[in-house]
């Protein structure tokens, strides 16, 4: 299993077959899973089609929906910690994408998102066909260290990540986006960014860090989500 390989190969999947899958190798990963945030509390669960409430017109067999406590920096470690989850999905054959447009039927106050996922047969791509950014949009200067982060999924391919070079780190940004784009992708965005670090720290599993500085340079048009070591 080398989750470092999917990032190069990962698409999101939205069509499933509806084959039945064996959970129990899920639950093991998730158990040992790294959080971007340690103090952040945060939970999941498995559920089927009929559990939750959808505006795609497409459907999965399986959904992980995912809950979190409301604390700074959560939605972020959301991304962060289920990105690598469907990283973990793709080595071992099963299709998965994020959904922002549904709901649980069974309500709660700490729901997020969920993503759906299922076995699949159109699950890899050539990284030819991935429609991103180009490096020196994401960042301040071009760095092919950034390609894992270059690479991640997003809501509406917004890409809103922003890398800048201090010393031997990175201080780590989010796009402003203008209000239209705002008023929909607010609490998407920051779990894009989860998911960007997520792929930053499977391609540096050994020497990744992430922390908050107090003396970050503000950036007009960004906001500053923390700062990284690979």
């Amino acid at each position: 299993m080398n989750l470092e390989e999917q990032i190069y190969l990962r698409k999101s999947c939205r069509k499933y077959l509806d084959d039945e899958i064996d959970m129990d190798s899920i639950h093991k990963f998730l158990s040992s899973v790294k959080p971007l945030n340690d103090d952040i509390n945060y939970y999941y669960k498995i559920l089927t089609r009929d559990e939750v409430n959808l505006r795609t017109r497409w459907s999965a067999p399986y959904y992980l929906a995912l809950f979190s406590e409301k604390k700074e920096n959560y939605l972020t470690n959301i991304g962060f910690v289920f990105q690598q989850v469907s990283l973990y999905l793709q080595s071992v054959g099963i299709g998965s994408c994020w959904v922002g447009l549904a709901s649980l039927k069974e309500k709660s106050s700490e729901f997020v998102i969920v993503i759906s996922f299922g076995r699949s047969e159109n699950m890899t791509r050539d990284i030819s066909d991935f429609k991103r950014k180009q490096l020196s949009e994401i960042s301040d200067f071009a760095d092919e260290r950034l390609t894992p982060a270059r690479l991640a999924p997003s809501a509406v391919n917004s890409q809103p990540w922003y890398f800048k070079h201090s010393d031997d780190e990175f201080d780590v940004y989010q796009v402003k986006q203008n209000f239209v784009k705002r008023q929909f992708l607010k609490k998407w965005n920051p779990i894009d960014v989860g998911i960007a670090l997520a792929h930053m720290y499977v391609a540096n599993e050994k020497t990744f860090e992430f922390y908050r500085k107090s003396d970050f340079e503000e950036i007009k048009g960004y906001t500053y989500i923390g700062s990284i070591k690979i």
